[in-house]
């Protein structure tokens, strides 16, 4: 059975990845900043626990996601056939003209650069799974559009710019990177439920649908509204 790294795995996204990947047959191996984030993960993964293996990395550093790697390769972890990255959650409506350089670029570290490293530590490694037919997939905020919140709205252009020169660098290759684009808010259901926004169960159908389309590679697949989960708008890139 074939594996999904997840990194960001107990955020809300990555809380709907996880339970994508569960319900399409998938394994799990969750990257978690420790054991209290891990129990985190449990309460709201309503199951498949037993197919879940977790791992403590601080995936804010260049060589958190790249420890992981090296722990697969060397057999202590299981190895993994598609990666979901979406780091991040930083939200602030600081104007640019009140932020410090120190916070401009830890709220870049947060948001971007943690997704980078990501994609830098775990694209070689898909690569070498030639015979594997491999995904990578992320997920951006429309808050790089709409450019109500600066930092947010800055950070989200880095991932846009990041997403479409890895859609063109893994075209022709095995692994097929698409970038999930979320015009809306997502919550664990608990929470969700509370404040009227989208299920993480619900945005979970989004992920199963990159997963099991193999046509969807190179896009931009853009959820707005709980229908787009199932009838995936995609935009080739």
């Amino acid at each position: 059975m074939a594996t999904v790294l997840v990194i960001g795995s107990t955020g809300h996204i990555g809380i709907a990845a996880i339970t994508g990947a569960l319900r399409s047959g998938y394994n799990v191996l969750a990257i978690v900043r420790n054991q209290e984030s891990a129990k985190k993960l449990i309460k709201h993964v309503p199951g498949g626990h037993d197919r879940i293996t977790t791992v403590e990395a601080d995936v804010l550093s260049d060589k958190g996601v790249e420890s992981v790697v090296e722990k697969v390769r060397a057999g202590s972890l299981p190895a993994f056939q598609h990666v979901f990255s979406s780091v991040g959650g930083a939200y602030t409506d600081q104007s640019m003209l009140d932020t410090t350089t120190e916070e401009l670029r830890q709220f870049m570290t947060q948001n971007f650069e943690s997704n980078f490293f990501a994609y830098r530590a775990t694209i070689p490694y898909l690569l070498q799974q030639k015979d594997q037919k491999c995904t990578w997939t992320t997920c951006t905020g429309a808050q790089g559009d709409m450019g109500i919140r600066a930092l947010p709205a800055i950070s989200q252009g880095a991932l846009y710019s990041m997403s479409y020169s890895a859609c063109k660098a893994l075209k022709n290759t095995n692994v097929r990177f698409n970038e999930i684009y979320l015009a809306g808010r997502v919550e664990v259901d608990i929470e969700a439920e509370q404040h009227g926004v989208m299920k993480s169960s619900i945005f979970a159908r989004a992920y199963e649908n990159v997963l099991s389309r193999e046509d969807v590679k190179s896009t931009r697949v853009r959820v707005g509204k709980e229908e787009d989960v199932n009838e995936l708008r995609i935009e080739q890139k």
